[in-house]
């Protein structure tokens, strides 16, 4: 076993190499972080947008893809927040490219390995903070610590979710401006002074949100309230580079979805893809789909849990939440890693039917594509389908290195064109 301390050094060395290596591209460019539990990778896109709006030229790295000036490649690494000289290497490409912001997502993991170290960031966003990565960082208060490196180190700028009640301790750090963003009618944060971003008359429906921020309204195709919080971490970011709200009105209403984040599959019955692997995205994603069934319609619901060790505890809770949202449930591989992936599912189905759930709502095929045609066979068409754990992954991870080539959305279309064929 190496010594931590050893691990440490190790990958503080790789992030100053990669510094070296390209010449520290970001003291060329202004360098956007933005963290939290969820929604990072959709504020990543939404922001960018707005900038292109405005004119700029722009860089991003997400759990999503890699892009510099509009070319694009997929994010298969899978990590949020890539390592070694990869983000060095991509802020220098952006440099080169002549873009004038780069948006990166970043993660707890990342910071733990110091992989933003030798990053200039101008700015810095929270997006919000539930339990995660615990068993990792030994608790949820190093788990939040490793968040607030990043607003350490950003000094220009700090863009806060006051409707969080982690942002007290993100309201710590004293940057030349600070931001605020939430809904008007709530504030779990008493804010210092600063520029407040909120959401009026906000409306969540299954064609996606509307809302208004001083006199101006905001119309978006995703769906959910929390996608109404990303929206107003762009805006906020926005408004601190001296973009107008009409300039990321006109940006936001072009979003009709973000891959693998409640995606429309395109199909009928309505179904979603999306990545949620926490219980309080999870609970986000049924709350907001629950809320505006079809009448009569039933909320079916495929998921899983990630293995290699990562955070068992919450495999239950999920169930829980399973249990409290949906009519039908379908357990199915996810990402067992080096697990015994039915250990896994039997841990999210003994939450679930510890959670009061009927067993014969219940079924476990861990085949995900059998699985995906079963959610579908089920479905009437006033129902809704949601697929959660994989996003737009590219592939389901097993132990020794085994990697199936995977996209959730594809697979979806194929086993509805099957099931209509009979």
């Amino acid at each position: 076993m190496v010594p931590l301390f050893v691990m440490d050094g190790y990958h503080f060395l790789w992030a100053m190499g990669g510094a070296l290596r390209y010449g520290f591209p970001s003291k060329k460019i202004k360098v956007i972080g933005i963290t939290g539990t969820n929604g990072k990778s959709t504020t990543v896109e939404l922001l960018a947008t707005v900038l292109k709006e405005a004119g700029y030229k722009v860089a991003l790295s997400s759990s999503i893809k890699f892009e510099v000036a509009n070319e694009v490649r997929k994010n298969g690494l899978g990590n949020s927040m890539p390592g070694r000289f990869a983000l060095q290497k991509l802020l220098a490409q952006a440099v080169a490219a002549k873009c004038e912001y780069a948006i990166i997502e970043v993660t707890s993991e990342g910071i733990k390995q110091h992989r933003h170290r030798f990053i200039r960031f101008e700015g810095a966003v929270f997006t919000n903070l539930t339990p995660e990565h615990i068993e990792s960082h030994g608790g949820f208060e190093n788990y939040r610590n490793a968040k607030l490196k990043l607003f350490a180190a950003a000094k220009g700028f700090h863009v806060i979710n006051r409707d969080d009640e982690n942002a007290k301790y993100f309201l710590e750090f004293k940057p030349a401006r600070t931001f605020y963003y939430g809904m008007c009618a709530k504030e779990v944060c008493k804010k210092p002074e600063g520029t407040d971003i909120c959401a009026q008359e906000a409306v969540s429906s299954r064609d996606g949100v509307r809302f208004g921020v001083n006199g101006t309204e905001f119309v978006m195709g995703l769906v959910g309230e929390f996608n109404i919080y990303n929206a107003l971490a762009a805006i906020a970011v926005a408004g601190s580079q001296g973009i107008s709200l009409d300039i990321c009105r006109k940006a936001l209403a072009r979003v009709a979805s973000i891959p693998g984040r409640m995606e429309r599959a395109g199909v009928t019955p309505n179904v979603f893809v999306d990545y949620a692997f926490t219980p309080n995205a999870l609970e986000q994603a049924y709350s907001a789909l629950q809320h505006d069934l079809a009448p009569g319609g039933r909320l079916i619901c495929l998921l899983g849990a990630c293995g290699g060790g990562r955070d068992k505890w919450k495999r239950p809770v999920l169930g829980q939440i399973a249990a409290r949202y949906c009519d039908r449930i379908i357990l199915a591989d996810e990402d067992p890693y080096d697990e015994d992936p039915q250990k896994i599912i039997d841990m999210v189905r003994e939450g679930a039917i510890g959670a009061g759930f009927s067993k014969d709502g219940l079924e476990v095929i861990r085949d995900r594509r059998q699985a995906i045609a079963k959610a579908l066979s089920l479905a009437a068409p006033s129902d809704t389908v949601i697929l959660t754990g994989k996003g737009c992954e590219a592939a389901i991870r097993y132990g020794q290195g085994k990697r199936v080539v995977w996209d959730e959305k594809a697979v979806v279309k194929e086993e509805m064109d099957r099931l209509k064929k009979g």
